[in-house]
């Protein structure tokens, strides 16, 4: 039987293990042989998704407290700030997969099952750690525009890396097709989207943050 106290180190323990193992599946289902590509050009292409880059912060960011804040991967796991952001970033890839995507993408077998993981399961499972584990009341309203370099920096290495091979991760993103300015349009917009996504999750901080000093000066 576990404590109540063993159940948060569980629960990042599980989703750790889940997200790593979804990410060497997804890993090794890209880089089988593909006619035309190297195993370094797949696997170049492999992080240059914006969905594994995220799920492996967020493998990152439930590993590092098992580790313990005497490492630097659980310094790192422990900031308010870095939870949130990555919480952020999941949640984009969850609500951008399921709108954008997954209408024109129809998985099967392996592939089927690690999709469900990395675009389901895992945002689910770190926004409800986020809500849960991680203390709330310290983020600020600026918070949300910091945490558009991560964004910032995968766009521009999208565009400089897709027009040198002419590959592109997503359809919303391929110049080849859509032409540069819509495909900015089309980037700005997503940006604006993680700025208001970044605002709620500072507005919901600051809300359970007040609660919790509020129920705490009534026990008081």
């Amino acid at each position: 039987m576990f404590r109540k106290r063993d159940q948060p180190r569980l629960w990042r323990a599980t989703f750790a293990v889940v997200g790593w193992t979804a990410l060497a599946l997804q890993y090794l289902l890209m880089v089988a042989p593909v006619q035309g590509w190297t195993v370094l050009e797949r696997t170049i292409n492999y992080f240059s998704f914006f969905t594994i880059l995220t799920n492996i912060l967020v493998a990152l960011a439930f590993t590092g407290p098992l580790l313990g804040e005497g490492s630097r991967l659980g310094r790192w796991s422990a900031g308010e700030g870095v939870r949130a952001a990555v919480a952020l970033y999941i949640v984009v890839v969850g609500v951008v997969y399921h709108f954008l995507l997954h209408p024109y993408w129809n998985p099967t077998g392996w592939s089927l099952m690690v999709n469900l993981v990395l675009h389901y399961v895992m945002p689910a499972a770190f926004v409800l750690d986020w809500l849960w584990l991680t203390p709330k009341g310290r983020l600020r309203w600026i918070d949300p525009l910091k945490w558009l370099a991560f964004p910032l920096i995968y766009g521009g290495w999208t565009l400089i890396h897709g027009l040198a091979t002419h590959w592109w991760p997503y359809g919303f993103v391929d110049v080849d097709a859509l032409g540069l300015g819509r495909v900015v349009a089309i980037f700005g917009g997503l940006l604006v989207f993680f700025l208001m996504v970044g605002l709620g999750l500072v507005g919901l901080d600051r809300m359970f943050g007040r609660t919790g000093r509020d129920s705490g000066a009534r026990a008081a």
